[in-house]
C-alpha cells in the first residue's frame, strides 16, 4: 500500500498524524503492505507532519486566510492574490500523479480533501472532522432554530449534503469515519461505507470520568479552582481573543473570595511575550518565574507545552478556539466561550459550537458575565454531571486513531461490493 494523506488545516493535520503514526506502528506493517506513507497539507506548510517525521510531497504554502476562506469573502480575495489558484493546480497535479502511480488516499477534513481524493482516481478513505449532525439535532430530535434560513439548513437530512454523500458513496471510497455516533448512525440510511470508531481528537487525552473525582468535587466546593485559558492558535486573532478572555478573568478575580489559578494554554507557534504584556497592563504582577503572574491571591501561568496536562488538571476553561474547546468538552468539563471578531471565532462560529457540543459549552455574550456562570456551576453539581456525560457522548473515547488505522489496512485495498 502506498498512502497519501490529504488534510486542510492545522487541527486536521494533527488528527491525520495520529492516524498515520498508528499505521506505522501496526505489527508486521511490511506484511500488511504499508510501503510508503506521505502527506500533502492543502492548507499551510504542514508543521505537524514535519514534527511527526512524515514526508510531505508536492507544493505547500501558507495563505493569508490561514484556511478560513469560507468564513469571510475578503479572505478569499487575499488568498487569490497570494497565489491560491496556482497552488491548487499544482496540488491537483501531485494528487493525480499519485493515483496514476497506484497509490491510495486518506482525506482528513471536509469536502475539499474529499473532493481531491475523488479527483485522484485512486481508492480513498475519508475522516470527517468538520461536519456533525449535532449541528442540526441531538438524541431527542431537531434543534430549535430561530429563522427560516436556519430551519432550512437541515433540508438534506444530514449535515453532509447530497454531493458530499455522493463522494462518500462512490465505488472508490472504501471507508468513511464520521466524528461522532449520531452522525454515523444517520449516514447509515444511505449506502455509504460508514464506520463508527470515535474521534481521533481525543487520542492522547485521559478518559473522561463518569462522575466527578473527589479532588474535582472538593475544588468546586472550596471555590479554589484551576481554569484553563485558550485563545486559539491563529495570529493576530489569538491576541485579540486573549484581551477578551482577560476581561472575563478580571471580572471573576474581582468578585471571587477564594484564590484562583489560571493556566494560559498558548500555541507553541505564538510568542509568549505577546500574552505577557496585556497581563501587566491588566494589573497582574510578575514573579520570579517570567511566565507566572499574580494578582492578590490568584495566579496565572502561561504555558506553550504540556497542553494535555493543562486540560486534564483544570476544572474547566474559557476558550475562543476550535479543537482545544472540543477536547476539553470531551474530558467532561465545562467551557465558557465569548463571541469574537474572527476570522475564525465569530459570533456565528460560537453559536454553531454550542450546537455541536451542547450543554458543555456556555456562551457568554459579555466577558463580565463570567462570574455568574461559575457561581451557577458551583451551586449545581447535577449540571456539572450532565456536562460530563454530554462530553463523553459527543466526543467519544480515546483510541480512535488506532481503530481507524486498522480498518484502513483492512478495507482500503479491497473492492467495495455493489450496494
Amino acid at each position: 500500500m502506498k498512502l497519501l494523506c490529504l488534510s486542510n488545516g492545522h487541527g486536521e493535520d494533527g488528527i491525520a498524524c495520529r492516524i498515520l503514526r498508528e499505521l506505522r506502528s501496526l505489527a508486521n506493517c511490511e506484511e500488511l503492505g504499508i510501503e510508503d506513507i506521505v502527506a500533502l497539507p492543502l492548507v499551510g506548510e504542514g508543521h505537524a507532519y514535519r514534527e511527526a517525521g512524515i514526508p510531505i510531497i508536492g507544493r505547500v504554502k501558507a495563505m493569508p486566510s490561514g484556511g478560513f476562506v469560507y468564513m469571510d469573502g475578503r479572505q478569499l480575495a487575499r488568498d487569490l492574490g497570494g497565489g491560491l489558484l496556482a497552488l491548487t493546480q499544482a496540488q491537483i497535479q501531485t494528487i493525480r500523479a499519485w493515483g496514476q502511480g497506484g497509490g491510495q488516499i486518506l482525506a482528513v477534513g471536509d469536502i475539499v480533501p474529499l473532493l481531491f481524493a475523488w479527483i485522484s482516481g485512486a481508492p480513498y478513505g475519508f475522516v470527517g472532522t468538520a461536519k456533525s449532525d449535532y449541528y442540526l439535532r441531538d438524541e431527542t430530535g431537531p434543534l430549535p432554530r430561530r429563522t427560516r434560513f436556519e430551519r432550512f439548513e437541515g433540508w438534506a437530512g444530514s449535515d453532509y449534503l447530497p454531493w458530499e454523500r455522493w463522494l462518500m458513496g462512490h465505488r472508490r471510497c472504501r471507508a468513511v469515519f464520521p466524528r461522532d455516533r449520531l452522525t454515523a448512525e444517520n449516514l447509515r440510511q444511505w449506502p455509504l461505507p460508514v464506520f463508527d470508531l470515535g474521534n481521533p481528537m481525543m487520542d492522547g487525552m485521559a478518559e473522561a470520568a463518569e462522575h466527578e473525582s473527589n479532588q474535582t468535587r472538593l475544588a468546586w466546593e472550596s471555590g479554589e479552582l484551576t481554569w484553563a485559558l485558550m485563545p486559539g492558535s491563529r495570529p493576530p486573532e489569538a491576541y485579540a481573543n486573549w484581551g477578551m478572555i482577560l476581561r472575563g478573568v478580571q471580572a471573576w478575580v474581582e468578585q471571587w473570595p477564594q484564590p484562583l489559578r489560571f493556566v494560559g494554554a498558548i500555541a507553541p507557534s505564538l510568542p509568549l511575550e505577546s500574552f505577557q504584556r496585556p497581563l501587566v497592563q491588566a494589573g497582574w504582577h510578575t514573579t520570579a518565574d517570567p511566565h507566572t503572574f499574580c494578582q492578590g491571591y490568584s495566579q496565572l501561568c502561561l504555558r506553550s507545552t504540556g497542553f494535555a496536562d493543562t486540560l486534564q488538571q483544570a476544572q474547566g476553561a474559557i476558550a475562543m478556539a476550535g479543537t482545544a474547546t472540543e477536547q476539553m468538552v470531551g474530558l467532561g468539563k465545562p467551557v465558557i466561550i465569548y463571541p469574537g471578531n474572527g476570522p475564525q471565532f465569530t459570533p456565528a462560529f460560537a453559536e454553531a459550537q454550542t450546537r455541536l457540543l451542547g450543554c458543555s459549552v456556555l456562551l457568554c455574550d459579555r466577558p463580565t458575565e463570567t462570574p455568574e456562570i461559575i457561581k451557577t456551576l458551583q451551586a449545581h453539581p447535577d449540571r456539572r454531571q450532565q456536562i460530563a456525560t454530554n462530553g463523553q457522548r459527543r466526543m467519544g473515547r480515546s483510541g480512535a486513531a488506532a481503530r481507524i488505522a486498522q480498518t484502513l489496512v483492512t478495507h482500503l485495498g479491497t473492492t467495495r461490493p455493489e450496494p
